[in-house]
């Protein structure tokens, strides 16, 4: 990628590098949850009693349950399982009822945030919370913290023993990507390639991360594009400078653990990958052996936990005083702490201005 591109991308980015806050525990009490589920294969949802409608009825009551929404940037039945966690969680914690979503892509989710602008929680991704708040004033509470870090990165995957070395290499190759509305998956790398003057082949929207790394290793596509999250090392913290492939003889070792929970690396297993290839474990046991990093992007703030622009202020102080209470329990670990859910081990307050270099970044899109 040509310097003037890194470096611009770096200084956006640095903007909104910054982080605060943290998580406490609470108690919970045993109150039966009231949840409903809607996931983009069903075909029907719950409809409210014909005697009430949503309109006169109040916010989180069973008749107009709060809308938590969940890009299926991952599994949707695995989104599932772990959101109806979360939503009994919180209805313990407020009392009030809750309705897990799964639209069927990004853009969807920022409809349904705008359609309902007085009910929607939306777990989103910077680049998506950016384009609902001009659209519509959707307001960020928190942001993703994962093992200590606020950012995250795209990376550029490619199968290990092919000859693809440099950004530039990549010129009419095909493509796999999770959805056009994906900040790590489709935004950022679209700039990297304007920037690089590469115009990619055929292209491939995957319909997750998980899948699109799946298409590299299958062989359907040349790369794709995905998120990036450091390894864990044995001896001390990955950062910026240094590779973001582990080296040659500990790929060898990478595999499931025993129990297929983690993707890890090294004799004793004291590496552990969390980057898109971790989760295609199952079905790809071997993707470190198949598929490698050719690059990664500079910092992308984390995703966001996002309120409806009319979201009653009342409710939402509830909802996010047991959201950090439900981040320091053991549940989190199974609900979106999953790693093959969206892997967050904590979450920070944010605040709408560090997401300012995700705007220039759009508008350096807009005028490609």
């Amino acid at each position: 990628m040509k310097a003037r591109t890194w470096a611009t991308m770096s200084v956006v980015l640095a903007l909104v590098l910054t982080a605060c806050g943290g998580a406490d525990t609470a108690d919970t009490t045993s109150a039966a949850p009231e949840t409903t589920t809607t996931t983009q294969a069903e075909t029907t949802t719950t409809v409210a009693p014909t005697t009430t409608t949503e309109a006169m009825s109040t916010v989180g009551s069973p008749e107009n349950p709060i809308k938590v929404l969940f890009v299926p940037s991952a599994e949707a039945a695995i989104i599932v399982t772990g959101g109806e966690l979360m939503a009994q969680a919180l209805n313990e914690a407020t009392g009030l009822t809750y309705e897990v979503v799964v639209p069927t892509d990004y853009s969807a989710t920022i409809e349904e945030m705008c359609a309902s602008p007085e009910n929607t929680m939306g777990f989103i991704p910077g680049a998506a919370y950016v384009e609902a708040s001009a659209l519509c004033g959707v307001d960020v509470s928190f942001k993703a913290v994962r093992f200590g870090w606020a950012v995250y990165w795209a990376q550029i995957l490619v199968p290990r023993d092919s000859d693809l070395m440099t950004i530039e290499d990549l010129e009419g190759k095909s493509w796999a990507y999770p959805d056009s509305g994906s900040t790590s998956g489709f935004r950022v790398p679209s700039l990297m390639f304007s920037e690089a003057g590469v115009t990619p082949g055929e292209q491939v929207e995957a319909g997750g991360h998980t899948q699109a790394a799946l298409a590299v290793y299958n062989g359907d596509v040349d790369f794709a594009t995905t998120f990036f999250s450091p390894p864990l090392l044995p001896d001390g913290n990955w950062d910026e400078t240094m590779s973001p492939e582990l080296p040659d003889d500990v790929i060898a070792t990478c595999g499931p653990n025993e129990d297929g929970s983690k993707l890890v690396c090294g004799a004793d297993g004291e590496y552990r990958i969390l980057d898109a290839r971790a989760s295609a474990r199952t079905d790809a046991p071997d993707i470190m052996q198949k598929v490698r990093i050719l690059a990664i992007s500079p910092g992308i703030p984390n995703d966001t936990l996002s309120f409806g622009p009319e979201f009653p202020a009342d409710l939402r102080a509830e909802i996010e005083a047991a959201l950090v209470a439900f981040a320091g329990t053991d549940a989190w670990n199974e609900s979106i702490g999953n790693q093959d859910f969206y892997g967050w081990t904590g979450i920070e307050p944010a605040v709408d201005s560090e997401y300012d270099g995700l705007r220039k970044i759009e508008a350096l899109l807009a005028d490609q």
